[in-house]
């Protein structure tokens, strides 16, 4: 099998570099001269374009950052002739984005899959990311083994955009865990607590989070803010969820409220910041730093 991968990122890069470990040959393609470079490497080939990309692989990954991206991308892909019959976009792009990509493929008789991932850099890197797979039942099992070299894939449906919703949901609940984390954890160091042994406990009782567990050690504590999910990327996701609950007319007040709380954060440090950041906003607020011993 040939693959193409677009998009050579933080994630995408560790990502077609877990292909090629496998065995895969891979024609990489980013915006950034020196992204493909890496990538050829590795053992890679380089691709100028998307349609390059098209014309030389079979299925073709894309790992993008936002939706105008992936549409464009997929406009090239069917506007190309080529070999490609089968494309999964990894990326966090909404319901709407994917089903509106899987009809302009399908005309070309190409198969969209969308595939959002979970799991950050680290399980980019380990291959051990989620990922959240809808798209044509058929042609699934072909694929599977393909997506078990990032992760552990779920299907979870064939109608398109099924894989977006369901990262969506992930992604909201992410962002409210780490944002209540940081707001719980400087009332407590307001109060006097020690951050590590606050941690501790939560991690030991009810209270714990992926935030605590994972995120606040790693990189809040030691204050380096280097986990690897950039603040503007969030905003994306959460705005995303808020767009399509405001289309299906569900009830969103929590969403809502951690949407306004994202936006300020957004404004305070930047789309480039990582989004561990989030815990400034309520630093500044109660005068403490949220740090390791």
């Amino acid at each position: 099998m040939t693959i193409g991968f677009i998009g050579l990122g933080n994630m995408g890069f560790p990502m077609a570099a877990r292909l090629l470990a496998a065995g895969h040959r891979v024609i990489g393609f980013d915006t950034r001269a020196e992204a493909i470079d890496r990538l050829v490497g590795l053992g890679a080939e380089g691709a100028t374009s998307v349609a390059m990309v098209g014309a030389r692989a079979d299925t073709v990954l894309a790992s993008l950052p936002r939706p105008d991206v992936s549409r464009r991308v997929v406009a090239d892909l069917a506007a190309a002739p080529g070999t490609v019959n089968r494309f999964v976009d990894l990326s966090t792009v909404g319901a709407q984005t994917a089903r509106l990509n899987a009809r302009a493929l399908a005309g070309h008789g190409i198969a969209a899959f969308d595939s959002p991932v979970s799991g950050g850099v680290s399980g980019a890197e380990n291959g051990s990311l989620a990922l959240m797979v809808s798209g044509p039942a058929a042609g699934y099992p072909a694929l599977e083994p393909l997506l078990q070299t990032l992760g552990r894939p779920f299907f979870v449906g064939e109608t398109p955009g099924a894989g977006q919703t369901m990262k969506l949901v992930n992604n909201l609940l992410a962002a409210t865990a780490l944002a209540a984390t940081a707001e719980a954890m400087a009332m407590g160091v307001k109060a006097g607590l020690d951050a590590q042994v606050m941690l501790d406990v939560l991690n030991a009782g009810s209270g714990g989070t992926h935030a605590s567990r994972d995120k606040f050690p790693r990189a809040v504590l030691p204050r380096t803010f280097d986990y690897g999910f950039a603040t503007g990327l969030m905003v994306k996701d959460v705005r995303l969820y808020l767009q399509e609950a405001e289309e299906l007319g569900t009830l969103n007040p929590i969403a809502t409220a951690v949407g306004a709380l994202w936006e300020d954060v957004l404004a305070q440090q930047g789309p480039d910041s990582d989004f561990t950041t989030v815990v400034k906003r309520f630093e500044e607020a109660a005068g403490v730093v949220v740090q390791g011993r």
